[in-house]
């Protein structure tokens, strides 16, 4: 019987987690080395991410522009050159130009004022991070996304007003309700839309994300524990 990840390292949760991901994987016939583990180090001190990193975990997702720069333009910039920094959560158009300059990827477009400060960022710096639209799954009034009926139309004016090809599409299902159905309708819609990435599943759900097409799982608490 596995114990619980609580009592774990986290050097021993980051093992225990890629092995879950593996049964997953290997329950829905899928290559393991094909799903990314994103540790959610938002609001997370110091010393559990700095244990992340020493177990040899790369790719981090993070929430707020400014927190991920004071962590990982200062503290741990000499961690950068070899990992892979992802932004998670939603972005404000002031803050698209730090970004742009900061994070490998971006999987929270949502709306085209946003991907127009992207464009105007990218052309002052001259890269572009990878891309992933936030799709509001459950139709949800207080989180931010593309609704599901919309999102065909979006992702053509992105193309034609922007040249913007998204490589992967995003959701956090409704809390309280099975995520199993929203899994399945991301993975149609990015199906129906020719993208092959998905980042979907978190803590408590990551295995069954798995199990209904997830290249990106985003985990917190279960691997760097509870947040500040």
């Amino acid at each position: 019987m596995s114990r619980d990840l609580s009592e774990l390292t986290i050097a021993e949760r980051r093992d225990a987690i890629l092995e879950r991901m593996a049964s997953a994987a290997k329950w829905a016939d899928r290559d393991p080395a094909a799903i990314s583990f994103v540790a959610v180090s938002k609001q997370q001190p110091n010393e559990h991410v700095q244990a992340a990193l020493n177990s040899g975990h790369r790719v981090f997702g993070e929430n707020r522009v400014q927190e991920a720069l004071a962590r990982w333009d200062k503290t741990f910039a000499s961690y950068r050159a070899d990992m892979e920094l992802r932004l998670i959560g939603p972005l404000q158009t002031n803050k698209a130009l730090d970004a742009v300059k900061l994070f490998d990827v971006i999987e929270t477009l949502d709306r085209m004022k946003l991907a127009r400060a992207l464009v105007k960022a990218s052309d002052k710096t001259g890269t572009m991070p990878e891309l992933f639209v936030q799709v509001n799954i459950g139709g949800e009034d207080q989180k931010s996304g593309v609704q599901p009926n919309a999102l065909p139309a979006f992702l053509k004016e992105l193309k034609s007003e922007y040249d913007i090809t998204p490589v992967g599409l995003m959701c956090i299902p409704p809390m309280g309700e099975a995520a199993s159905p929203h899994f399945w309708h991301l993975a149609k819609l990015a199906d129906d839309h020719g993208i092959t990435q998905l980042s979907m599943g978190m803590s408590g759900d990551y295995e069954t994300a798995i199990k209904m097409g997830a290249t990106h799982v985003r985990i917190g608490s279960a691997f760097l524990g509870a947040r500040a």
